[in-house]
């Protein structure tokens, strides 16, 4: 897609007819061709706003994917890192660059670590959730960290109505619920089902204390707010 080295337009639409798992499994070794990748610039932007936080002791990517995200982890954790996905495909390129990394093939929504982490992220992964199954993702990874851990993940700030991508991105999704009506198995992606303050309600609901932080190294839109925050989710600490 948009290159030479990434997935055709057959390719493409084979994902886009298979189930989310299988689709990752297809698109797995062009995965990182594409703009469905997470950005450098998010992943450092990232990291440069948990380093002063830091440093942190073992840390997860939660749905790693190929592992780009790990690149975050590896700059602010010290005790290792580990990924967890549910596409084979996807773990198998993530094993291939980070082949210290401990690696899990598990559904995010009944995660079973309990209490292992310092750190997690998360990157790119909110929009194959619908919002009833926030809450057991969340909770999962509340039960992964250790008292006063941290669970972190950028979020894009809404565009303006008056711009190309709000209209673009509503037209995704208006694609992708018209696809799942009319074919089984669903393939679940979506832009705007994780607006901050239904996000933010759903990490209080598990326990989490929430704040956010401006990636001012991503730039302000045209009005001035940020184009994106750091949503800074808290584990409450354990007893003295």
């Amino acid at each position: 897609m948009f290159s030479d080295q990434g997935p055709s337009l057959r390719e493409l639409a084979v994902q886009a007819l298979s189930s989310v798992e299988r689709g990752y499994d297809l698109l797995a070794p062009k995965f990182d061709r594409t703009p469905f990748r997470t950005p450098d610039g998010v992943l450092d932007a990232t990291a440069g706003a948990l380093r002063p936080l830091g440093p942190f002791g073992r840390g997860l990517d939660v749905c790693c994917g190929t592992g780009a995200g790990m690149r975050t982890l590896e700059a602010v954790c010290r005790d290792g890192i580990a990924g967890v996905d549910f596409s084979a495909g996807m773990l198998a390129q993530a094993r291939n660059a980070h082949p210290d990394a401990d690696l899990v093939r598990a559904d995010v929504r009944s995660l079973s670590f309990d209490g292992e982490f310092d750190l997690a992220v998360t990157f790119g992964a909110l929009g194959h959730l619908l919002p009833a199954e926030r809450p057991a993702v969340f909770a999962g990874v509340h039960r992964a960290l250790r008292p006063g851990g941290l669970f972190a993940f950028p979020i894009g700030g809404p565009p303006p109505v008056t711009s190309a991508l709000y209209w673009a991105l509503l037209a995704f999704d208006a694609v992708m619920r018209v696809r799942n009506a009319v074919w089984r198995p669903p393939f679940v992606m979506y832009y705007r089902t994780c607006p901050l303050g239904a996000v933010r309600d759903d990490l209080a609901a598990a326990g989490f204390g929430v704040t956010t932080v401006p990636l001012t190294a991503l730039g302000r839109r045209d009005d001035g707010a940020p184009r994106a925050r750091l949503v800074l989710a808290r584990k409450a600490p354990g007893p003295a």
